[in-house]
Formats: C-alpha cells, structure tokens, sequence
C-alpha cells in the first residue's frame, strides 16, 4: 500500500514538474510571435518585363533585405503585362491583402496605385514626372499624402545637347513615343522645344501601341535623319522593331535610357535601374521602420553618364565624342 501511495506521489510529482517545464516553452514562443508580427509585406507592381524596370525591382528587394533582414519582409511581385488594367487589379488585390507597402515600378502601375488606396504608402520607381503622372499642378519635388518614390528622368536638356554633339549636321529630327504614357508626352515636348532651339526641325511620331510602332517607325526613318526615343516602356519592350527598321536604313537612335539604348540607339544619357531601385528599396526601409514620414519625402533622383552603343556605332562608322563610355551588353 505504501509503495502504491510512494507511486502516486511520484507520479504527481512528475506531472507538476511536466507543466512547469510546458510553461517555460511557451514564454520562449512569445518572442517568436512578436518577431512572426514585425514581419512586413510588401506589393510589387511591376508594369512589364523588361531590362531596366527588373533592375529596378531587384534593387528595391536587395536593399529591403538588406536593411530589415533576410526574414522580415516577404514580396508579392505582379507584372502587369504592359496593361494599365491589369495594374489596377494587382493595386486592389493589395489593398484587399492589407499589405504594408507598394512599390509601383512604373508610371501607369504608379497611376493604378494613387487611384487605388490612400493610406497605404506607395514608392514609385522608374517613373520620370510625378508631376505629370499624377496631374499635379503645384508639384515642387514631393507629392504628399501616402506617396514617394525614385525618378529615372535624366535631364532633357542634356539629351537635346547630346543629340547636337553626335549629329550637329542633322537637319531632320524625329521623336518617336507612345502617346498612351504621358510622362513619354512630356519628354518629348521639352526635348523638342530644346531641339528647336539648337536650330534643328523636329516632327513627333506618336504610336498608340505595340501593333502600330513599326508603321509609324518606318515614316520616322524615312523622313528624318535621327530620331530620338524618350524613356518609353513601349518603346523599351519593342527596340528589336526600331533597330530592325533604323539601322538598315543608317538612321541613328538617341535614347532615353540605356535599356533602349542597348536595343536600338546610339548613344544615351544612362543611369543605373538597380541604384536607382536600391535607393527606392532604403526609403521603404524608412517608412517600414517608423523612420521616416512619407508624406514629406521628396522623389530622389540619380546621377547619369554618356554611354554609346559600341555594335551601332561601328556599323553606322560613328565618331565617339570624348567622355562617353561604351555600354556592357551581356
């Protein structure tokens, strides 16, 4: 009897000490949870695939990772196939996922955003005019409200200098964009009224989409000696068309950005996508961490360099002016 009493006892005992060891692996879990609840979402709308805005993208998640941890941020990443459209349904799935942050890669993702939620912060990169973008009046270098972002614009009158340096004997100048971007609008009438004060006669070609650029490219190349292209995301998922109708017909390219440049120009005023997404992704890191009020930050810019397409130089038997440096194309 005593020994099935000393049992018992024992067997209590045990038990007691079970629960007490439980405990402390649950007050161990806490922290766990808390670390489970500082995690951060993050909403990528990316317009379309193509070269520069994958750069963008990589630099803003590259730097988000760097700066929170590998663990403390998890991406939605969404292309929208080139379609303003589908950005809007990407945007509203975010909002209805109550995500912490979104970054619009792109002018129309951009546009989707500021249209779709008020409150949640929104970076946008590789947009060229905010001003423009979202139609404001009195824009001064920050937005307000719940929206930032990095801009890819490299100064225009820069561009319409350059084109002056490689070509000072063209008479003929044609500006080929999408007339759907507004920001392409905007480049375009600025580098044109800049063109036309160096002496040039300038004419636009606007295109409304993919299916109508090689007709409208092909007039462009028949009737002028050069042709610029503005950072454009049409124009930059399409240099094959361009190159395939300007090159034959030894008509150079100045463009925009160095991704088009790559695909069809000559020579670009060039900034880098990555950087300029890392510098989007260190902003989000701001706001993410309570660091920085978005409401107040004004749009970043990057620094720029003469770059030239060494393949199309060589063919077209272009003189490199000094300071430009050759393109890597992989």
């Amino acid at each position: 009897m005593k020994k099935k009493l000393l049992a018992a006892l024992l067997a209590g005992a045990m038990c007691v000490s079970l629960c007490a060891c439980g405990g402390t692996s649950d007050e161990t879990a806490e922290p766990a949870e808390d670390a489970a609840a500082a995690t951060y979402t993050v909403g990528i709308c990316q317009l379309v695939e193509h070269v520069a805005l994958d750069a963008a993208t990589q630099g803003f998640q590259d730097a988000l990772i760097a700066a929170l941890g590998e663990g403390a941020v998890s991406f939605d990443l969404q292309n929208a196939q080139n379609d303003s459209n589908t950005c809007s349904t990407i945007i509203n799935g975010f909002v209805s996922g109550n995500v912490d942050l979104i970054l619009a890669n792109a002018t129309p993702a951009l546009q989707a955003a500021a249209a779709g939620t008020a409150d949640i912060p929104i970076l946008g990169t590789s947009v060229t005019e905010y001003g423009v973008a979202l139609e404001l009046d009195d824009f001064s270098g920050t937005v307000g409200g719940n929206i930032s972002g990095t801009s890819d614009l490299a100064p225009l009158d820069e561009q319409a200098a350059m084109l002056q340096e490689w070509f000072p004997d063209a008479q003929n100048v044609g500006l080929l964009y999408c007339s759907a971007e507004a920001n392409s609008q905007y480049q375009v009438d600025v580098v044109k009224a800049e063109l036309e004060a160096l002496g040039y006669t300038c004419e636009l070609y606007a295109f409304s989409d993919s299916n109508d650029l090689s007709a409208v490219c092909s007039s462009a190349a028949a009737a002028c000696d050069v042709i610029y292209v503005p950072t454009d995301n049409t124009v930059a998922a399409n240099t094959g068309i361009i190159d395939n109708i300007c090159r034959p017909a030894k008509v150079p390219v100045i463009a925009g950005e160095e991704g088009i440049c790559s695909g069809c120009g000559v020579a670009t005023l060039s900034i880098s996508y990555y950087d300029l997404g890392y510098t989007t992704g260190e902003m989000a890191a701001a706001i993410l961490t309570g660091e920085a009020d978005i409401s107040t930050m004004a749009i970043e810019y990057t620094t720029v360099t003469k770059k030239y397409n060494q393949a199309i130089v060589d063919e077209l038997g272009l003189t490199v002016p000094e300071g430009y440096a050759a393109i890597e194309i992989g």
